[in-house]
């Protein structure tokens, strides 16, 4: 349908139509850590934007100027370039009374007014990944599972960024069980095969980490209890990107040195958010906050180095940079699991634990093959 070829190549554009001026930036300043945007005062505007820049996503508000959302998506389904792009109508009127409506021209779902900000992006993210997603259906139970209750999880952390709030651990750690299932019972490939293509970066990445990282502690040895513990570490070591801004965390080449200290606020910003809540196991705090040092002091926040990094923070920093090599990113095509460990065996020699990391070659590459 609309999920081309040419979608996997880069960030979502998702449009944002809405007269209301303080409604319109406050859903693209939610959005634009996941997705790139493009906002519309009214329809007519929208259509001629649209046309020349075809968004992969519309949220429309039904009260837009210039005839109304429902007009907007009539118009937009008799267009032959627009006909196919998925709409979401927000409206503060009643759900029932707005629903055949809504169904009526067109529009792919309903996002009713007043709503969270979890709520919008699991919208837009489930109609965005509507395909992707529905193949999880076809899984065996335990990766659908563990595909389905970690991005349910993910979901709802931006609330907690947005509150202050600290995220309920017991939530993360129940979410995490089909995983690590999935782990001790070898059937974790689909995992792996079914995030690749998700179009939550920062979720997709989270989630491989999780895997791999798990998968990591189960092959040396680690009880069921502490691979849980890496799980959720994984899963949560970078939920402090969702305060960067996207044209930052998805910025083709090279940071300057400005943006390169505000993409390294996610470490600090991740740490904020665990610590709000004292049921977060230490494990995972050390994962959140030391995965980007290095053993010759050069990483970040703190320039741990040495001894002063435990075997978790290597495990992880190890983890991450392989995942974040052979990621598919807005700016680069996913890098082969072979040559990616050719890289950090070869370059990375004063950074990573080598003695882990030959375990990790040895152990885990079978992991990522044909994946």
């Amino acid at each position: 349908m609309f999920l081309t070829e040419s979608r996997h190549r880069q960030v979502p554009l998702v449009a944002v139509v809405d007269g209301n001026g303080q409604n319109r930036s406050q859903v693209a300043h939610a959005l634009i850590s996941f997705y790139r945007v493009v906002q519309y005062f009214d329809v007519g505007g929208a259509l001629c934007g649209l046309r020349d820049e075809v968004a992969d996503l519309v949220l429309v508000d039904d009260q837009t100027p210039g005839g109304g959302g429902y007009n907007l998506v009539r118009a937009m389904r008799r267009d032959r370039v627009l006909a196919s792009v998925p709409v979401i109508l927000t409206s503060a009127q009643d759900e029932r009374s707005v629903a055949p409506a809504v169904k009526a021209c067109g529009a792919n779902a309903l996002l009713s007014k007043p709503y969270r900000r979890s709520k919008l992006i699991a919208t837009v993210t489930a109609v965005l990944n509507r395909q992707v997603e529905e193949g999880w259906n076809r899984l065996p139970s335990r990766p659908r599972a563990a595909l389905k209750e970690t991005i349910s999880v993910f979901n709802n952390i931006s609330d907690a960024i947005d509150g202050g709030q600290g995220i309920d651990y017991r939530v993360v750690d129940d979410a995490c069980q089909p995983l690590v299932e999935a782990i001790e019972n070898d059937d974790y490939k689909d995992i792996l095969e079914g995030v690749k293509d998700h179009d939550n970066y920062t979720f997709a990445h989270s989630l491989k980490v999780a895997t791999l990282l798990s998968l990591f502690g189960n092959a040396i040895g680690l009880t069921h209890r502490d691979v849980l513990v890496l799980s959720g570490g994984g899963l949560l070591h970078d939920v402090g990107k969702m305060t960067i801004p996207h044209q930052i965390l998805n910025k083709p080449g090279h940071l300057t040195a400005e943006e390169f200290e505000v993409m390294k606020g996610h470490v600090p910003a991740s740490r904020a958010v665990l610590e709000a809540n004292d049921s977060v196991p230490r494990g995972v705090m050390i994962i959140a906050a030391q995965h980007h040092e290095k053993l010759d002091g050069s990483g970040y926040p703190r320039g741990l180095k040495g001894r002063e990094l435990n075997e978790l923070a290597r495990m992880s920093s190890i983890v991450d940079i392989f995942c974040a090599l052979t990621d598919r990113r807005v700016y680069k095509p996913p890098m082969a699991a072979g040559k990616a460990l050719e890289i950090m065996t070869a370059e990375m020699s004063a950074h990573l634990d080598q003695h882990l990391l030959k375990m990790f070659r040895g152990m885990m590459l079978e992991a990522v093959r044909d994946v």
